[in-house]
């Protein structure tokens, strides 16, 4: 392992029946990193999670964090790990010093330290007014302040954030997004997110691996990974087109200069083409089939484009994708032992 990594992947592989969830991956995570597992629900992201996590067996490969192998030394490895999981763990007709009381027990924290410790975390995430209030009156943002800082009582050295900020209102992702940041740079915190959105992995992540189908398509930072279609050559274009129909954006989508057309949720075009003449060409593809652009825009790339770029297809394309029952239950079952 490199003196600077506290997370080394080599070849890893989990496969549920004849469904293969991660697919031979491989990749290091530095010491105070945030780093960032970015795709779809059904990429692989969270079964790679739970392997870290010793939660699930690896098929094969190695993974080895903070100098211990996850099958040989589980036992050490859980000692240097926090989990947040998808699902909030927490006890609703309990306080929120009392839940912290009770996990804080399951690690056999010594009281007096416990004590002290609970106050910290409480005052970390500005909860400490609230500490007698029972968790089920608490907002979302407050609930999910509150399963992260769970998962920090036994001072792990690792975090895994598995879609911290799922379901979360507005306001409530970014309290998340700006205390996971404190934390990693007030405590040095190692911090692994597993997420399909975007805007996390872009405003939290220090690199971020972009994950499909169970493989690893691209590692670089955020920025890094914009300048893979961001060169000279490359135009992404946003087109408002007043009578757009199928037909057209048939024409256009089988325009040579033309990487990928997306139609977005307010009814632009998006367009990521390609080539000196590649603008002329999309309005003229416009125009044989008489239609009327109302607006346009020439944008700056997301990872969303990246993700488009490298895999062919969207985030939100392969979120409904079916995921073998075996990889289910399995699912169900490591809930369960998270908690």
């Amino acid at each position: 392992m490199a003196a600077d990594s506290i997370i080394e992947i080599k070849n890893l592989t989990k496969i549920f029946g004849k469904f293969k969830a991660v697919d031979n991956i491989s990749f290091d995570v530095k010491k105070g990193e945030i780093f960032g597992l970015l795709g779809p629900n059904g990429a692989g992201k969270s079964t790679t999670l739970r392997m870290l996590s010793t939660l699930s067996k690896p098929t094969s490969g190695t993974a080895i964090i903070g100098g211990y192998d996850v099958v040989k030394h589980d036992t050490q490895v859980r000692k240097l790990i926090g989990i947040v999981s998808e699902k909030m763990i927490m006890y609703n007709r309990l306080t929120a010093r009392e839940n912290l009381w009770f996990f804080g027990n399951l690690f056999d924290i010594p009281h007096d330290q416990l004590k002290k410790r609970i106050d910290e975390l409480l005052d970390l995430v500005q909860l400490t007014n609230f500490k007698n209030a029972q968790v089920g009156t608490f907002s979302t943002g407050m609930r999910q302040r509150m399963n992260v800082v769970r998962a920090l009582l036994n001072t792990p050295q690792v975090l895994y954030l598995d879609e911290p900020t799922l379901g979360l209102d507005p306001q409530s992702s970014v309290e998340i997004r700006e205390f996971v940041k404190k934390l990693n740079k007030e405590s040095g915190t190692t911090v692994i997110i597993t997420t399909h959105m975007m805007v996390d992995a872009d405003l939290m992540c220090d690199r971020i691996a972009i994950v499909d189908h169970g493989k690893i398509v691209a590692l670089d930072t955020s920025s890094n990974l914009k300048k893979t279609i961001s060169g000279a050559d490359t135009t992404i274009l946003k087109l408002g087109i007043a009578n757009l129909n199928s037909d057209l954006i048939e024409t256009i989508r089988n325009l040579n200069c033309a990487d990928s057309v997306t139609q977005e949720d307010d009814g632009h075009l998006k367009i990521l083409v390609h080539g000196q003449e590649a603008f002329d060409n999309v309005i003229d593809a416009i125009r044989s089939k008489n239609g009327k652009i109302s607006s346009m825009e020439n944008l700056q790339p997301t990872l969303e484009d990246v993700f488009l770029h490298i895999t062919g297809h969207q985030v939100r394309d392969s979120a409904t994708e079916k995921i073998p029952m075996e990889h289910k239950r399995f699912g169900q079952q490591a809930q369960g032992r998270i908690r």
